[in-house]
This record gives C-alpha cells, sequence and structure tokens, in this order.
C-alpha cells in the first residue's frame, strides 16, 4: 500500500506537527524530493511548502517505488578546524576585554604606586634617620634587587601552573609585606621589607602576559599601551596621597594606604580568567573551549565552527634555553637592553626630578652657578631637605606627563610599527634630557622633565607591546619575566646614577642617560622581527617569513 495515497503521509505529518506543538524539534534542515518524480507524485502539494530549516540535520524525501524515506544527513564539521588564535580573532573585541583591561589595569596602578613611593620616602627616610646618600640610594636599590631576582621566577611560574594563580600569588605578597614595612623599626629592617616587597613586584608584569593573550590583533597593541593610563592613575594617586598624608600622619601610613591596591586585586583575581592560550599549550582543549565560549558569550559574537586545534602538548614549558633558539638568540639578547635602558632612564629621571628640586629650593645651592649661566652645576648638598607643598605639585605635573606619552605612543605604535616607535621615543627622551644642562630655572626644569618622562615611559609601555608577541605561548610569561628581571638590573643601578653622581656632577650624570637611550635607540631598529599585524605564537618559534 502507497502510504502517499492512501493518507499514511497525512498522518504521519500530522503526528509530527503535534510534536512541535509540543515543543519538540524535529533534527530537519530542509525536505528534498527527487526531480523526476514530481510528474508522478500524488498530493505534491499537501508537503512541498514544509520545506524547514534547522541545525540538526537534513532529512530527505525519495518517492521511487512509492516508498517513503526519512533519512537524516548530520552536519559533518569534523574537518573543520580552528586555533585560539582564530577563535580571539572571530569574537573580537568587546565587554569581556573591557573588564579584563579594569582588572589588569589594577594591578598595574598597584605597581606604580609601590614604584612612586620609593621618591618620596627615600629623601624623607634620609633626613629623620640622618642617612647618607648612599643608604638612601639603597632603599630604591633594595627594591629592584628583589625584582630582578623574582621576575624571571614569576615568570616560569605563569608558564607551568598559569597566569592566574602567579598573579593571585604576587599581589598577596606584596600587600603582606607592604603592610609589614610600615612598622619597621630601623634601617636595616625597612631595606629587608622593601626587598621582600620587590621580590614579589617581580610577578607583575605578568598581567601583560595574561592581557595580551586575550587580545585581538588589530586592538592588541593600543590595548597594552592603554594599560599605561592605570600606572599613570597610580603614580598621581601616590603623589596626592603623599601630599595629604606624610604632613600629618608621616610615611608609615603612607606604606599601609599604598598597599591597599594590591588586596583588591588579589580579590579580583577571582573574576579573573586563566589564558585560553595557556590551556592550549598545557593539552586541556576542554577547558580552553571553555573559555572562549564565555569569552563568545559575554561579548555577543559566534564561536568559530568545528574543533579546537591543539599543538603538540608539552611538559617542557618556561625553560631558560628556549630563548636562545637561533630564531630567538639575537631577539632576546637586544631586548635585554633595550628593556635595561628603559628601565634605568624612567626611574632615573623620576628619582632625578626630587634631588634637582631640592637643589633649587635649597637657599645655599643654585642649580646654575653665578658665574656660569648657559651652563648647569648640581653642587653637592651635604644637609637634608624634606620635601614641601612645591616640591609635591612640581612632582605630580610631572608625574601627569605619563598620560601625553601614553596618547603619543598609542597614535604612533600601529603607523610606525613596534621598532621604530621604540627608537623615536629613546632618542626624543635623549634630547630632552641633554636639555637639563641648560640653565633655564625651575620652569624649563619640570617642562623638559615632564617631556623626557612622557617619551620614556612611552618607550616602555612600546616594549611590553613587542615582547608578548615575539615569544611563543610556552615562552612568553618566561620571556616577559627575563626581560623584566633584567629591566631591574638597570633600575638597581639608577638611583646610584640620579641620586649620588648627581651630586657630584650633572654633566657626568646626563651624558650617561642620553648615551644609553641613544644605544638603546639603535638596539630597537636592530631587531630581526617587526611584530605589527603579526599573530601570536602557540608552540615553536618564529621564522624569517615572519619578518619584515
Amino acid at each position: 500500500m502507497n502510504p502517499l495515497t492512501e493518507g499514511g503521509y497525512a498522518a504521519d505529518l500530522e503526528a509530527n506537527q503535534a510534536k512541535r506543538r509540543d515543543g519538540f524539534r524535529l533534527p530537519i534542515v530542509k525536505f528534498r524530493r527527487r526531480k523526476e518524480d514530481d510528474e508522478n507524485m500524488p498530493g505534491k502539494g499537501e508537503y512541498e511548502n514544509l520545506d524547514e530549516v534547522s541545525s540538526h540535520g537534513e532529512v530527505t524525501i525519495d518517492t521511487r517505488n512509492g516508498d517513503l524515506r526519512l533519512q537524516q544527513l548530520e552536519k559533518d564539521t569534523s574537518e573543520d578546524t580552528f586555533t585560539v588564535e582564530d577563535a580571539v580573532e572571530a569574537i573580537g573585541f568587546g565587554r569581556f576585554q573591557i573588564k579584563l583591561s579594569v582588572l589588569t589595569g589594577l594591578s598595574w596602578m598597584a605597581d606604580a604606586m609601590e614604584m612612586m613611593i620609593l621618591s618620596i620616602l627615600s629623601p624623607q627616610l634620609l633626613c629623620e634617620w640622618q642617612l647618607s646618600s648612599w643608604q638612601e640610594a639603597f632603599i630604591t636599590t633594595i627594591v629592584f634587587i628583589g625584582m630582578m631576582v623574582s621576575s624571571s621566577m614569576w615568570g616560569n611560574i605563569c608558564d607551568r601552573y598559569g597566569r592566574r594563580l602567579g598573579l593571585f600569588l604576587c599581589a598577596v605578597w606584596i600587600f603582606f609585606y607592604g603592610i609589614l614595612s610600615a612598622f619597621s623599626p630601623t634601617y636595616i629592617w625597612i631595606v629587608l621589607l622593601r626587598g621582600i616587597v620587590g621580590f614579589g613586584i617581580g610577578g607583575v608584569p605578568q598581567s601583560v602576559t595574561l592581557y595580551a593573550e586575550f587580545l585581538p590583533r588589530k586592538q592588541r597593541a593600543q590595548c597594552v599601551v592603554f594599560l599605561e593610563i592605570f600606572w599613570a592613575i597610580g603614580t598621581c594617586i601616590e603623589v596626592v596621597l603623599a601630599l595629604i598624608v606624610m604632613p600629618t600622619l608621616g610615611w608609615r601610613w603612607l606604606l599601609l594606604f599604598s598597599a591597599i591596591p594590591c588586596l583588591i586585586f588579589a580579590v579580583s583575581c577571582k573574576w579573573l580568567p586563566e589564558s585560553a592560550r595557556y590551556h592550549v599549550a598545557c593539552g586541556e582543549s576542554e577547558k580552553a573551549h571553555n573559555t572562549l565560549k564565555k569569552i563568545a558569550l559575554e561579548n555577543n559574537s559566534p564561536m568559530p565552527l568545528g574543533k579546537l586545534v591543539l599543538p603538540e602538548a608539552t611538559d617542557k614549558r618556561g625553560q631558560f634555553k628556549d630563548l636562545f633558539t637561533p630564531e630567538l638568540r639575537l631577539t632576546t639578547v637586544l631586548l635585554w637592553f633595550i628593556w635595561f635602558s628603559n628601565a634605568f632612564s624612567y626611574y632615573g629621571i623620576v628619582l632625578m626630578t626630587t634631588e634637582l628640586f631640592q637643589a633649587e629650593d635649597s637657599e645655599d645651592t643654585s642649580f646654575c652657578s653665578a658665574n656660569q649661566k648657559d651652563h648647569a652645576l648640581f653642587k653637592c648638598y651635604a644637609g637634608c631637605k624634606y620635601l614641601n607643598r612645591k616640591d609635591y605639585t612640581d612632582l605630580l605635573w610631572t608625574t601627569v606627563a605619563e598620560f601625553p606619552g601614553l596618547l603619543v605612543t598609542m597614535l604612533i605604535i600601529e603607523w610606525l610599527g613596534r621598532k621604530r616607535t621604540m627608537a623615536l621615543e629613546f632618542v626624543v627622551f635623549a634630547f630632552f634630557t641633554f636639555l637639563l644642562l641648560t640653565c633655564g630655572g625651575r620652569t624649563w626644569l619640570t617642562i623638559f622633565i615632564f617631556i623626557g618622562r612622557a617619551f620614556i615611559s612611552g618607550a616602555f609601555q612600546a616594549a611590553y607591546v613587542y615582547t608578548p608577541e615575539i615569544y611563543p605561548t610556552t615562552t612568553r610569561a618566561l620571556g616577559l619575566g627575563t626581560c623584566s628581571g633584567v629591566a631591574r638590573l638597570g633600575a638597581l643601578i639608577t638611583p646610584f646614577v640620579a641620586q649620588v653622581m648627581l651630586k657630584s656632577s650633572i654633566y657626568l650624570t646626563v651624558s650617561v642617560y642620553g648615551t644609553i637611550c641613544v644605544l638603546a635607540a639603535i638596539a630597537c631598529m636592530l631587531l630581526p622581527i617587526e611584530t605589527k599585524g603579526r599573530s601570536m605564537q602557540e608552540t615553536g618559534q618564529p621564522t624569517q617569513s615572519q619578518t619584515r
């Protein structure tokens, strides 16, 4: 009996419609019939308009020999694949990245406050505890020693155990020992505890690793540079806090208040996701896929169809020797010098600012000698001088310089590329540093420092863009950590130049900073790979085909 002529098809159709009314969804993409059967198909007008689309499959009606056969054809997506890079690009920039910007930016703000306090704390203790200039400089240097020792260790932890865990541990570490340092009874204790605080600060740059791994290629540079806003906000908050707290409550309360943002960030790590690239490097495809799905949902964007491709999983992540493969050897060495120069110059200009302002305010010392109006002369000021309101105000103005530096970097980094941006900003900083040798008074001194600090902060942030882009996921945190560690070497040396050598010879001091930055600009141009528009590598090393 033919089911089409005897009403069997109509009965099946009525039953299927009832199921749909009850919430049952048939796995149907469309009905399809054979063309040659159209002429002899009884009652074709009854089902010709039943074509439907569904994501579940396809139903074919075959009418040869009068038989009705339903065949479900599942979509074959087994051959479709995508990588984490493909997913990040497809999902794009949205609400998730904005939230991540705030979370990682909070860590930068906390870091900035802990670092900016060094230029305020050491002059205070110089007077209060009657320290020598070498002891004053060592209060700053010990923090950078801790950062230098720990940076590679934090990078290794983040490559092996995850970015999120490493950031949480370093935030708790900084908060705990930052609070303890406020109760330091003697010089030895303040040096010891601030050194331990520096050990924790060495892990904060790993927030850039996590942040960059979630950013689409087009927005990556601007977003990483954008983090500088939080750093600049942190430094400004610290100066304003010092202006309020130091004259009334003293430096111990300043240390207490400055540690609070680290506690806030540690709590906020609850909402900080683990990197999908890290999960892929560990071979944990399900965790990576779930993370990407959550991001797509939050951004209201589609996920790529198919299967997430995993590179060959390896336990050999975060190995130091991988930084010196033939493809990365030159890049690593040049980056180390660039990071060294960045930290040496940035913290140098920060520390030198308070020293130069103190010299200008001293009654028995002038920035320009009476018989040499065309040259700067910094005389040794043997006594001590507390920072006053005018010093804090000018310090705030030079700190605000980081905002225009950030804006300039954001505007030119995608136009000139990472290498040329860093080189240009090093050259501009060197130029305005040499202008400190001219005698222009307090106003011009502030202007020169303002412009110099703007560009050196921009060069520093451009290095934070370039470094995560050049290393693969398996060594990205370690690569950034070692660069940060070498940077701290420059930072721990710079107090002896900006605070000790400056009191002997401003000529020699300025020449050191200017020369270092000119050499750093050359090193930037010698980097073999320009990462503008380049995908982040998961495993393996960049090839020459990726160079520009």
